[in-house]
């Protein structure tokens, strides 16, 4: 018989479905779980005992069965758990974890999937050692990080909330209902894991014959406005200098070869602080619409910005609404109500053909849909290419006019910036679409799609060439490409270690780095936290510091993490020491009279959530904390070994050169290794 605890949320015996009484009631003294005692197999002896008493959980107690080697009653798992426990090569904690393992249907096979997986890597191992989620075992999916510092894959935990707990599954700590209402997944913790996962060598990329560029060499590296401007802000600014080599028309990703500036493409996951910066990057070239695309030729990008409350948002599935039915003729932007039917022309008809050939459209999400739980919260962020599988055309739900409608599906090789995988897409089968029983004038692709997934290659390729673009074409010579494939790879030589450590600096973030500042102090002006100066040299680290592992506030890695509930990671030392003298409430008093006190909103250091009450007792994330004393012990190894390397080839004597006549090959090889050493 299997011994479980006391429900923590409503105190039944998850064994018998009774409330124990008090007296009946066991608390463990390490994990503070309470137990009935009527229902444990081997309850104290004595009542001296029971003040020191450990949980069954705590200790590995295990009911003893007897080990046969048929099963009784024919029971296949009952011979499997009685083999664990009879296996006495493994502790109990590995007991433990096989039984999990088994009861969660895992098969032994799963051991070989790891190892292929790269599991087995010192990396990743620490990983697997210190955050595994406690429902499945796993490392978390989309993670989140309870204010009590553990963590959990984001569906473990909502099913764990929709069972009505709102206690945590380690440590029974409380929940907060808003945390419980809307958890939010720790986004540094997902780049860390993916980063983890990667393999050390770069994805070999098809590299192109030819390059498209813009004359715009003289042109400013940010948006810029003139005297002319009558506006302010960036509403009558010029576009800034374009970076990457890609035509206006170009589909699909883009990758290292058309980024001269960078050498890494333009990757998914990355976010610039408005419309005219992300122009800049060709992930989306309209500074207004929504749709970036031609009616004869195919829609290229698409921006979701909260445009129309039809839109669905499902992370690696969206429905989408197309554009026009509503009069422009007065204000543009106050102007939201439909006043007439939508139909397939202009870019609404792009979308239907990049439907219809199953082109790639590159989707970059804003932090203006609010509605979404995949958007950012500051700025646009570029989310991967996904394909279009159906258009059709419904009522809106604005009101009595018909809007077109199309089925996005993520199809990236690069994984989405909410999930730690280590690899893209895979193909899903569609989801079920209930207003398409509603819906006029549907179209679904029956041909075969130009960018589908290669089962060989086990990535998304063109299985037809792409369209050829119709803008001008700059070429470049041999040696430009020559020298730009060595910066590229150049660019990949970091090892894993160090880049979850020291981290990488974007060279985007650093063009847009005073305009990134400004915005920050506006953003300070908005959110008082503690002081202006705070906030806004807490903006300039978002700015600069790209590292999974680093604190936001003071760039270095971080001591004694702790996770807020809206997501972000700071050292403990750095956050109670910018909220210093914050308290939860403010006592107030006017004329000799005592007030009601008044809570006071301590905003994080990143968003504008509310975080006084974790303030208040900040959990240290040891999860974090131990992987990070595990990856700075292995990068201190690694440059021992180097270390001794140097030293070893210090002490060896030179070989001198050899003598070579007309007649022999020279040395090349040997030349140059001597000319290095010199």
């Amino acid at each position: 018989m299997a011994q479980l605890p006391c429900d923590g949320g409503n105190g039944n015996c998850s064994l018998c479905k009774s409330i124990p009484l008090p007296e009946e009631s066991l608390t463990c003294s390490l994990c503070g779980t309470p137990w009935h005692v009527p229902c444990l197999s081997s309850p104290p002896e004595s009542l001296a005992s029971t003040l020191q008493w450990h949980c069954p959980d705590c200790t590995g107690e295990i009911d003893p069965l007897p080990v046969s080697g048929e099963p009784d009653g024919g029971s296949e798992l009952l011979a499997s758990i009685r083999a664990i426990e009879a296996d006495d090569s493994l502790t109990d904690a590995d007991k433990a974890k096989k039984r999990q393992e088994l009861l969660g249907g895992k098969a032994d096979g799963d051991e070989d999937e790891k190892k292929s997986s790269g599991l087995n890597v010192d990396v990743l191992a620490a990983f697997g050692e210190n955050l595994e989620c406690s429902f499945c075992m796993q490392l978390p999916e989309r993670p989140v990080t309870t204010p009590c510092g553990h963590n959990f894959c984001l569906k473990c935990f909502e099913k764990w909330l929709a069972r009505g707990r709102r206690t945590c599954a380690k440590c029974r700590s409380a929940i907060p209902a808003k945390m419980a209402s809307n958890p939010r997944i720790n986004a540094s913790l997902v780049s860390a894991i993916r980063l983890a996962k990667v393999s050390k060598s770069a994805a070999s990329v098809a590299t192109a014959n030819v390059y498209h560029a813009i004359a715009n060499q003289d042109r400013p590296e940010k948006a810029y406005t003139t005297d002319r401007a009558k506006k302010t802000g960036k509403a009558n600014a010029a576009s800034g200098r374009i970076y990457v080599t890609i035509p206006s028309d170009h589909f699909g990703p883009i990758p290292a070869e058309n980024d001269p500036v960078r050498n890494q493409g333009v990757l998914v996951g990355e976010s610039w602080e408005d419309r005219m910066d992300c122009r800049q990057w060709g992930a989306h070239f309209p500074h207004i619409a929504g749709i970036a695309g031609q009616s004869k030729y195919g829609a290229q990008s698409v921006a979701l910005s909260g445009g129309y409350v039809d839109d669905e948002d499902h992370g690696e599935w969206f429905l989408y609404t197309g554009s026009g039915g509503r009069d422009l003729s007065g204000n543009k932007r106050t102007n939201k109500a439909q006043s007439f039917d939508q139909v397939f022309e202009h870019s609404n008809e792009a979308l239907k053909l990049s439907c219809e050939m199953g082109y790639p459209v590159r989707v970059v999400r804003s932090h203006k849909e609010k509605r979404s739980a995949y958007a950012p919260e500051v700025g646009l962020r570029y989310d991967g290419v996904y394909r279009i599988e159906k258009c059709w055309r419904k009522v809106g739900v604005q009101g009595s006019f018909k809007v077109c409608r199309y089925l996005f599906v993520r199809c990236d090789n690069e994984p989405a910036p909410w999930t730690s995988d280590e690899h893209g897409d895979r193909p899903r089968p569609l989801p079920n679409v209930p207003e398409l029983k509603m819906a006029t004038d549907l179209f679904e692709r029956n041909e075969s799609p130009s960018w589908d997934f290669n089962e060989g290659e086990g990535r998304w390729v063109w299985t037809r060439p792409p369209p050829p673009s119709q803008k001008p074409v700059h070429a470049l010579d041999a040696k430009e490409t020559k020298s730009l494939r060595k910066a590229i790879k150049a660019a990949h030589s970091n090892s894993t270690s160090k880049k979850l450590l020291n981290g990488l600096k974007s060279n985007s973030l650093l063009l847009l780095l005073s305009i990134s500042v400004v915005v920050c102090v506006v953003q300070s002006m908005r959110y008082i936290t503690s002081s202006l100066v705070y906030q806004t040299v807490v903006g300039y680290n978002r700015c600069c510091v790209d590292a999974e592992f680093k604190c936001l506030i003071c760039k270095d890695v971080m001591t004694l993490p702790v996770t807020t509930p809206c997501g972000h990671s700071f050292c403990k030392g750095c956050l109670e020491k910018g909220f210093a003298g914050k308290t939860l409430v403010r006592e107030r008093s006017r004329g000799g009279r005592t007030l009601r006190a008044r809570k006071n909103i301590i905003n994080c250091p990143c968003c504008p959530t509310d975080i006084a009450e974790f303030l208040q007792n900040p959990q240290v994330n040891t999860g974090v904390m131990e992987v990070i004393a595990k990856l700075q012990n292995m990068e201190k190894a690694e440059g021992a070994s180097v270390d001794e390397k140097e030293e070893k080839a210090e002490t060896e004597p030179e070989e001198e050169t050899p003598i070579v006549t007309e007649e022999a090959e020279p040395p090349r090889k040997r030349a140059k290794k001597l000319t290095l050493t010199q």
